[in-house]
């Protein structure tokens, strides 16, 4: 699973239709949030659109690379988090949906 920020709705929109024709992604969450963070040396607050991608851990570094290829940021925060459990026909149909 991956977290991703973005500028805009429009830019997460952008990203995830692409890792979804890519299929990089079987799907994703969008969501407004409000960030504060640290940027060269100032504290920062944005507000920025959440995205919560599910994939399969053998595609997560190349769905990075796409991330950082199409963002605005000069350091997006893309990470993966691992999914430890979850529903298998849930998971299965992660891993049919992000079969190339």
């Amino acid at each position: 699973m991956l977290y991703i920020t973005a500028s805009s709705m429009n830019e997460a929109k952008t990203i995830v239709d692409a890792l979804m024709e890519e299929k990089l992604i079987a799907c994703a969450n969008m969501f407004p949030i409000h960030s504060v963070y640290r940027w060269k040396g100032k504290i920062e607050k944005d507000e920025e659109v959440a995205i919560i991608a599910k994939t399969r851990a053998s595609l997560v570094q190349k769905a990075i690379e796409r991330v950082k290829e199409l963002h605005s940021y000069e350091v997006p925060c893309v990470v993966e988090y691992s999914i430890a459990n979850g529903d298998l026909d849930y998971l299965d149909w992660i891993q049919k949906e992000t079969t190339q």
